[in-house]
């Protein structure tokens, strides 16, 4: 069965590469007997998360015969240190060896062209063929049973352990696991947190962040943005690709919305629940009356074209917010804040920010402006805060003038309180305020920072009480 075979000698890992999820670096010598899996990412990349279920699913189904190695090409320039890729490594619970390619070396010996390419690998180390796109188990799996099948038979797969390291193990516990957004209830004193990594939905006190209920016991999948209508929570739980409804008293949870793709912010308007479809590169909504859904801005391509609202092309939003009469929201994969209309007839428009490979970090006006990766953008008094997430900052936009500026953060990563001049975040990406105070999830940091919006002075929330650090929180809701 040559088809199952490959001709071409597989390209070495780079000498000198950082690893992650092993004690050591691997080469395709020592990966020989095993088949070997290739999975070319970006840690920012929609797609690249999709695929990462089907990769455990394989890694799960083969356990002795398949290797599983991520290589991380980076987009940004954020992504290509590798205690960014660490972190992401962590928060998105990948469990084999990743090697960091940050000048794309491998992504060019390979001949890979788009996010995400796997690439596979025979036992003797010749490359099988590749493919770019999600959907990739049904497939594999196929193809991996053969390759196994046609090996085996030749007494050439090696089914003995590698005895990885993986980074979690040499983490220690936090109360907050990677926290994604954050929503600030002034009326009833809460702040709702989105444990993310947990599973769950923190509920703490505004004023000492004592700890009052947890919602959840880990039938959310990383949930992520939030939306307050009176006793009624919203959540948008982002890897079940649905949208939940927390009755806050009754204490129940219903799923409202399933098979939709990444919601990952949500925000009310005009009864009509606004969503940023990270994975369909859109916005939608829902009537909460009758619970009826649908697409209000993208035509699904992604990209940068504004115009009326279904013609306009959108890139991952990851984060929502209102005034009322107009949706902002954070593109992320652009590096841009854009609006939305909320009357169906209108149209999209960019304030800030340019196409995919338009980044950086620059304060200034209209087309000068640079972002890299936001996720997070609140409407308040009148302007934009802007979580800058991949510039470790919080900048304000405003609106009628596209100016932006830091508001706080050095842009290094760090954990610092102080003046918002000196204080350090590490990609924050959540935002929400009450009381003259802005919260802010710290998501690397596994803190909610607090800033004082008149003396700008930045502090981090201390939880208290009897929230504990497993993902599966002690029973509260029925």
């Amino acid at each position: 069965m040559p088809e199952y075979r490959g001709e071409v000698h597989a390209p070495d890992f780079p000498p000198g590469a950082d690893w992650i999820n092993t004690d050591r670096p691997l080469s395709m010598r020592e990966l020989r007997g095993k088949v070997v899996l290739l999975d070319f990412w970006t840690f920012c990349c929609i797609n690249c998360m999709h695929i990462l279920p089907d990769l455990k699913k394989l890694e799960h189904k083969y356990p002795q015969e398949l290797v599983v190695v991520g290589v991380h090409s980076a987009k940004f320039s954020a992504e290509r240190e590798t205690d960014n890729v660490r972190q992401a490594v962590l928060r998105y619970q990948i469990e084999h060896p990743v090697v960091n390619d940050p000048q794309m070396s491998m992504w060019r010996q390979y001949g890979v062209r788009a996010w995400p390419t796997v690439a596979l690998i025979d036992p003797e180390g010749k490359v099988i063929g590749r493919h770019s796109g999600e959907g990739i188990f049904e497939p594999f799996d196929q193809i991996i049973a053969k390759v196994i099948e046609v090996f085996d038979a030749e007494g050439k797969i090696d089914r003995r352990p590698l005895g990885l390291i993986l980074e979690e193990s040499k983490t220690p516990r936090s109360l907050l696991s990677f926290p994604g957004k954050v929503l600030a209830d002034a009326a009833g004193g809460r702040l709702f947190i989105a444990d993310t990594n947990h599973n769950r939905i923190v509920v703490a006190s505004l004023e000492d962040g004592a700890v009052r209920d947890v919602i959840g016991e880990g039938e959310f999948q990383h949930p992520n943005g939030m939306a307050l209508d009176g006793e009624s929570l919203y959540i948008a739980d982002t890897e079940n690709h649905a949208i939940r409804r927390a009755d806050l008293a009754a204490r129940t949870v219903e799923t409202i919305a399933a098979g939709l793709n990444s919601p990952w912010d949500l925000a009310i308007a005009q009864g009509q629940l606004y969503i940023a479809m990270a994975g369909q590169h859109q916005l939608w909504r829902m009537d909460l009356a009758a619970r009826t859904l649908q697409d209000h801005a993208g035509s699904g391509r992604e990209g940068h074209i504004d115009g009326p609202l279904a013609q306009a092309a959108l890139a991952q939003p990851s984060g929502i917010t209102t005034n009322g009469s107009v949706l902002f929201f954070a593109d992320s994969e652009i590096s841009s804040i854009r609006a939305a209309d909320l009357d169906p007839r209108g149209r999209v428009s960019t304030l800030v920010g340019q196409d995919l490979f338009d980044f950086g970090d620059v304060d200034g006006v209209g087309d000068t402006v640079r972002l890299q990766h936001p996720l997070g953008v609140l409407w308040l008094d009148g302007f934009l805060y802007i979580a800058d997430t991949y510039n470790n900052k919080i900048k304000i936009l405003y609106p009628q003038t596209r100016s932006a500026v830091t508001f706080a953060g050095t842009g290094r990563a760090g954990l610092r309180d102080g003046p918002a001049d000196e204080a350090e975040f590490d990609e924050p990406a959540g935002l929400s305020a009450a009381n003259a105070k802005l919260y802010v999830a710290d998501t690397n940091n596994h803190v909610i920072r607090v800033i004082d919006l008149a003396s700008r002075e930045v502090s981090t929330l201390r939880l208290s009480a009897a929230l504990t650090p497993s993902p599966a929180p002690p029973p509260r809701w029925p």
